[in-house]
Parts: C-alpha cells; sequence; structure tokens
C-alpha cells in the first residue's frame, strides 16, 4: 500500500515529468497535449503505470523474501524445541548413572531455562540485540551439553545405558538439524536483505512507507563459537 507522502510526491514528480515531456516532444504534438486535457490525463496515467508496474513486481518480491525468513525461522525454532525436550530425558538418564556430576547437570538445566525463556517473534527477527542475546543464551546451552557429554568416560554404566545412546542419536541428529536449519535461514536472510538494499528494493520500500527492515543473521553462540555438543559412542 503507497504511504500518503510518497503519493503526494510521486503526483508532483508526474506533474514535472509531463511538463518536461510536453517541452521534449515536437511542437505539434506538444501543442496537441496543452490543448487536449483528456490527452494530457491519458498520458499522465500511462506514466503512472509505467512507474508502479515494476515497483509492485518488486514489492511482490520483497514480501515473497520477507515471508521467506519467517518460514526459514518457524524451522529453527521447530528444532530448537526438539532439542530442548530432549534434554530433561538426557537430564534424567544421566542422573541414575552419575549422581556425584550435580553441577554438570545444574548447568545444563540452568541453560536450557534460559535458553527457552528467550523467545523472538517475527519482528524481533529485525532486533540485533534480541538475536544477540538468543545466540549468546544457546552457546551457553551447547556448552554445557558438551560438558554433560564428556561425563560418560567416567561412567561405564551410563556409556552402556541403552536408553542414554538412544537419546545420543537424537541429539547428534537434532543438532544436525540445527545447523541445516541455521544456514537455510541464514540463506532466506541474505536474499531478503539484498533485495532491500538494491536501488529498487529500497525505493519500493521508501514509497511505501518503509514496512521493511533488515534481518538479523542467526550465528552460532559465542560461548561455543559454532561447536555443538560432541556424541561419542
Amino acid at each position: 500500500m503507497l504511504h500518503p507522502e510518497s503519493l503526494e510526491q510521486l503526483g508532483e514528480d508526474l506533474v514535472m515529468l509531463a511538463r518536461m515531456t510536453e517541452d521534449a516532444l515536437p511542437p505539434p504534438l506538444s501543442r496537441l497535449l496543452r490543448h487536449h486535457p483528456a490527452l494530457r490525463l491519458w498520458a499522465a496515467v500511462m506514466a503512472l503505470v509505467l512507474v508502479l508496474l515494476p515497483s509492485c513486481s518488486k514489492y511482490d518480491q520483497l514480501v515473497s523474501d520477507y515471508q521467506g525468513t519467517e518460514e526459514a525461522w518457524a524451522n529453527v525454532q521447530a528444532q530448537l524445541q526438539r532439542r530442548y525436550d530432549l534434554i530433561p530425558n538426557l537430564v534424567e538418564t544421566v542422573k541414575a548413572s552419575a549422581a556425584h556430576e550435580q553441577e554438570t547437570l545444574a548447568a545444563v538445566i540452568s541453560a536450557r531455562s534460559k535458553a527457552t525463556s528467550i523467545q523472538l517473534s517475527a519482528e524481533d527477527l529485525s532486533d540485533p540485540e534480541k538475536m544477540k542475546q538468543l545466540q549468546a543464551a544457546e552457546g551457553e546451552l551447547n556448552s554445557a551439553l558438551s560438558r554433560l557429554m564428556m561425563v560418560q568416560e567416567s561412567y561405564p554404566d551410563l556409556k552402556a545405558n541403552a536408553a542414554f545412546k538412544d537419546l545420543q542419536v537424537q541429539l547428534e541428529g537434532t543438532e544436525n538439524r540445527i545447523l541445516r536449519s541455521r544456514e537455510e535461514y541464514n540463506k532466506a536472510v541474505r536474499q531478503y536483505n539484498t533485495t532491500l538494499m538494491q536501488v529498487k528494493g529500497s525505493a519500493v520500500n521508501k514509497l511505501t512507507g518503509k514496512p521493511f527492515e533488515p534481518r538479523v543473521y542467526f550465528e552460532a553462540g559465542a560461548a561455543a563459537q559454532g561447536e555443538p555438543p560432541k556424541v561419542e559412542f
């Protein structure tokens, strides 16, 4: 939808364009336009169509790319939630065989709680500070899970536990899906931001009242430096 101020500016530009066009036309055609208001109106309408048609196409592309980032982020959230759901069972399984690892278990529980408390909406994807908070929380969780996975080396019974092995497999698969979903989200953000920063995209955004804002990339948490928990068998 065109912004009122943009429409006013567009109207002024079209009037100026019409006058410049009249001056540039051969004298007979110029006089024809001056003496026939209907033709001048038709010329103005055609100019408007020529201006808006490419804009409509670029606007549609912006909308499509914007929705693409939302869909990609929904997939990231689904994979993160899958990991959150695995952690309680993982903690209970470790606790049964390694009761003395309370500090490690508490760190995982605390990191999970912190990560799940940060929920990003569609609008938050354009907020660098909120994305930074989530990245930091996920980094802490990665580090805590990595330490938890190392516990098994000191507890043979835990390492041989069938339930623990099954949870390890599920965690490894989830970590891989998180990595892929993050890559797909960042790819969608790159596409959207590029469209938005291009000359036509920037002009259309300004013309429609600047409803589009750049999205923020979802990088690996600083604490983990992109290193997922290592699962050893």
